[in-house]
């Protein structure tokens, strides 16, 4: 099979683009142009995988340019979207350009073209806080930023193809994933990269709100099995570790594994509107086992510690350290 995947110059789709072309697929890249000729992470993939790569450089925004490059393509991993959620408070425009227009692109040139099957990518945002938990596909909504609402919108959109054109899609929703090469917009690398870099007083926000933490390798996992499954077509699939941790703790294990004490400073910056903190996340993963025949490797705590440890040994590699700043705040 022939795959495109878009956001694979990103964290996530960097680390797929990687799996898929391991496990024997060819794969087209489509990457966000720029003068520069960047490629994003896949610029520090291995030679092997940068020679048996195609890439495409290009604009999700732009419905030309998608449908062109998903010409001769077998099936869509559709992974490019904006998501600091922050960002999306101040610059919201760019949000529906991108996460909602951007999979009409992908959904709209996917039908005409015919593609066999379009795996969306979805987040544990579009439910805000828990109201139950584990939290189930049956979880009502709640767009508590504008970047949840554009995911959600994009959401129903992908669903809408599917009722209205049979076009074979499956959701995926993947829960917090982390891991090397993640930005420092997310908590994880803003903890490691701050302590790496010599500091003891950290800035955070929020200690108290919980993630189901997962790491990249299963979240790649989930895709390829969403990819391979017959059994996906027009579902949404939760792609969790089925374990909670607060912030809090998080940092407590990351201080354990670095063998170091700190102090954390509360950074106004760094905390969302209260109506907008997402309190709560807790994924149920049965669905997932059950279509996809998936579960995580780095399951439960010792999973997570895993995790972790691996996480933290990639970022504190001084060549990988110092692709960020540590020192100013990762909006």
């Amino acid at each position: 099979m022939k795959i495109l995947v878009t956001g694979a110059d990103g964290f996530i789709g960097s680390h797929l683009t990687e799996r898929l072309l391991n496990n024997g697929y060819t794969v087209r890249a489509f990457v966000l142009y720029n003068s520069f000729n960047s490629w994003g992470w896949l610029d520090y993939a291995p030679q092997q995988i940068r020679d048996n790569l195609e890439i495409f450089s290009g604009d999700i925004r732009d419905p030309h340019g998608v449908k062109e490059a998903m010409k001769d393509c077998d099936a869509v991993l559709h992974l490019a979207a904006l998501i600091a959620i922050p960002y999306s408070y101040h610059s919201p425009d760019t949000y529906v350009d991108t996460n909602v227009k951007g999979t009409l692109n992908i959904l709209q040139a996917a039908r005409e073209l015919g593609v066999k099957k379009i795996i969306h990518t979805s987040t544990s945002e579009v439910y805000g806080t828990a109201r139950f938990v584990p939290i189930t596909e049956e979880h009502p909504l709640q767009a508590q930023s504008p970047y949840s609402a554009t995911k959600i919108a994009a959401d129903q959109l992908a669903h809408s193809f599917y009722a209205a054109f049979n076009l074979p899609v499956v959701t995926i929703r993947p829960f917090n994933t982390y891991g090397p090469r993640q930005s420092a917009r997310a908590v994880i690398p803003s903890i490691i990269t701050q302590i790496a870099s010599g500091k003891r007083q950290i800035k955070l926000g929020s200690l108290h709100p919980t993630r189901d933490f997962n790491y990249v390798a299963d979240t790649v996992n989930g895709f390829v099995a969403a990819l391979q499954s017959e059994k996906a077509v027009g579902e949404v699939i939760n792609i969790g570790s089925n374990f909670e941790v607060s912030i809090g703790d998080t940092v407590n294990e990351i201080t354990k594994i670095m063998n170091v004490d700190v102090t954390i400073l509360t950074d106004e910056q760094r905390l969302r509107p209260e109506k907008s903190e997402v309190d709560r996340l807790w994924a149920s993963n049965a669905k997932a086992d059950r279509l996809l025949g998936w579960k995580p490797e780095y399951a439960g705590l010792e999973g997570f510690r895993r995790g972790l440890a691996e996480t933290v040994e990639w970022f504190s590699s001084s060549a990988n350290l110092a692709r960020y700043k540590s020192d100013i705040y990762n909006l």
